[in-house]
């Protein structure tokens, strides 16, 4: 008993405690208490003043490994199996109100699930297994998902790990290889940068549409690749919709145009004769243009064998090409993006047979295949529709109508004829 109230007046006075308790309202520590208290309720243990190990794992989504190594951090690595409120605070206050360096550095400890202080290739390896494992059961009806060691490869194959001067047989990643794993897979980052944070009503991967019957073995697109390009738009994802196919529609350049009815973004991605998937998201439409156009939220990617987003460096605004019917060699027809023209990051000719990707400072990509001059065997593209553009979309639409009744009305009244059936 006596110990009790030591251990409990040792961590009230815990500085870390009172330095955490300034970063947030009085408010938000009302909330954080009120969480605490539902959350050891539940717990249904003898001391109602701590959480248990299954009900924190199921409060922040990730049990495994990863919830394990998670509830060890917040407790501070006490290994007694019980999470204080002060543990809770602590924790919240660096990887929620912490500089951008703290969250980094609690998240990189996070990846070291076997806790000897090294961040090995197996470590990083059970952290995926345990994510895809989770954004994948979120909507279990869905099929389209590759096998998961698979998909875990082409995350790892992302990261730079190395060899230490160590005697230590596996290779390890290093804090700063780390940031850089971090900024070509923002999904990563983000997922593992909001395990603590309250719930997303909203999922992590967007509804994927056929839109007409199509053998799902012959679609490139996957749940786990569209969660990594997901994660690096702004807006919240909720449906994309295939637009084109080559399977299904034609290896065809004016087919392509002609499906393009949307005029939201899209995803384009293509499979090549080396087995190499990668793409480009176009956050403009798929318009005829006689130069580069586009904006800063464009980005290209690489889905197999390795997985990275490259986004725009600020080094131009070369972002989208689109060039239908030209006659001229300094205007390739087809369609890509960024580089310069004839040298472009990805480009497909417009008989949709060819192309090439080169090394890019629009984006600061490499060559995204294994060879610079590319042939493509399937061609695909999905519309994306944010949460709540539809809605938009239908207002502007009726707003769009009652102008023109407006604008109709003002006319009539011009000739004296509105009120002619009065």
């Amino acid at each position: 008993m006596g110990n009790s109230e030591s251990s409990s007046s040792s961590s009230s006075a815990d500085p870390r405690f009172k330095s955490a308790c300034r970063a947030f309202t009085q408010k938000e520590l009302e909330d954080l208490k009120s969480l605490f208290v539902s959350l050891a309720a539940k717990s249904q243990s003898d001391n109602p003043h701590y959480i248990t190990p299954p009900v924190f794992k199921e409060y922040i989504g990730a049990g495994g490994p990863l919830g394990d190594r998670m509830f060890d951090l917040v407790t501070q690595k006490r290994k007694d199996q019980k999470l204080t409120f002060q543990d809770l605070v602590i924790a919240k206050g660096t990887y929620e109100k912490g500089t951008k360096d703290d969250i980094e550095e609690f998240i990189y400890q996070l990846l070291d699930v076997y806790g000897d202080g090294v961040v090995g290739r197996s470590d990083v390896e059970r952290v995926l297994a345990t994510m895809l494992n989770s954004i994948c059961s979120e909507n279990c009806s869905e099929s389209r998902s590759g096998s998961e060691q698979e998909c875990v490869d082409i995350f790892l194959n992302a990261a730079n790990f190395k060899k230490d001067v160590s005697d230590k047989a596996e290779s390890s990643l290093s804090f700063e290889d780390f940031r850089r794993w971090c900024a070509l897979l923002p999904s990563v980052r983000k997922f593992l940068g909001s395990l603590l944070m309250p719930p997303d009503s909203g999922s992590q991967v967007p509804k994927l549409v056929d839109g007409e019957s199509i053998d799902p073995n012959l679609v490139l697109m996957r749940k786990q690749y569209a969660w990594l390009i997901g994660g690096a738009l702004s807006h919240e994802l909720s449906e994309w919709k295939l637009l084109y196919h080559s399977a299904v529609h034609g290896q065809s350049f004016n087919t392509f145009l002609g499906k393009m009815s949307d005029d939201g973004p899209s995803v384009l991605v293509i499979k090549d004769r080396e087995g190499c998937i990668y793409g480009g998201y176009a956050s403009q439409p798929w318009e005829k243009h006689g130069d580069f156009y586009g904006d800063l939220k464009s980005f290209l990617f690489q889905l197999y064998p390795k997985a990275s987003i490259f986004r725009p460096t600020g080094a131009n605004h070369n972002m989208q090409w689109c060039a239908v019917n030209f006659s001229s060699e300094s205007i390739p027809n087809g369609i890509g993006f960024g580089g310069r023209v004839n040298h472009f990051g990805l480009f497909i000719s417009a008989n949709f047979d060819k192309g090439h990707t080169f090394e890019c400072t629009t984006f600061g990509s490499p060559c995204l295949s294994k060879t610079n001059y590319i042939y493509p065997e399937v061609i695909e593209c999905w519309g994306i529709v944010p949460r709540g553009a539809q809605q938009d979309r239908s207002e502007a639409i009726r707003g769009t109508v009652l102008e023109r009744f407006k604008e109709d009305r003002h006319m009539l009244n011009l000739v004296g004829l509105a009120n002619s059936s009065d």
